[in-house]
């Protein structure tokens, strides 16, 4: 019995005999010491001005700015834009889960879910670039899929063009496809 307390107790000495206690000594700020560093010299700051602001909305006197003259540069309202003759039906059910995109010649995940968000359902992108990295919802219209940004407008739309493929553009005019 008194074997298991030598051993017991000589397991715990030599596992503090490994442990060493190291320190710094933050007193000795001296040239010589490699971790000292010299404190950084008070720089002068210019003065500040001050002067009246224009009133909002600048010259024209109005509270908003003007509207854009169209939807996208293009010309075309591509959110209202119709899918061609081809396009197959789509379900909400069926576009829930990941899927690869492929979006101007880069490719990233989309992961799209059936939980409610405004007149969408949730989804986001991973890795993407251009509009889809705003993108905050979608929603099925017709044999369309629509993909709005976190303040839901459309950013881009895709139709079922096979079994587990989808076709279309991003507002800018980008090709965009979905695969699984």
């Amino acid at each position: 019995m008194q074997f298991r307390y030598v051993v017991t107790g000589l397991a715990v000495v030599m596992s503090l005999a490994g442990c060493q206690r190291t320190s710094y000594d933050y007193n000795n700020n001296t040239s010589n010491n490699p971790g000292y560093t010299p404190p950084l010299q008070a720089q002068p700051v210019p003065s500040v001005q001050s002067g009246a602001l224009p009133p909002p909305g600048g010259a024209s006197g109005s509270q908003f700015p003007s509207a854009p003259a169209s939807a996208t540069p293009g010309g075309t309202d591509m959110a209202s834009a119709a899918p061609p003759t081809t396009a197959l039906d789509v379900t909400k059910e069926s576009m829930v889960g990941n899927w690869r995109v492929s979006n101007g010649g880069a490719n990233c995940d989309m992961f799209l879910t059936l939980t409610n968000l405004g007149s969408g359902s949730r989804g986001g992108t991973r890795c993407c670039s251009s509009e889809l990295t705003a993108m905050g919802s979608w929603e099925v219209s017709g044999k369309m899929v629509l993909f709005k940004n976190r303040s839901g407008d459309t950013i881009g739309r895709v139709y079922k063009s096979a079994d587990a493929r989808f076709d279309g553009t991003t507002n800018s005019g980008q090709p965009l496809s979905l695969s699984r």
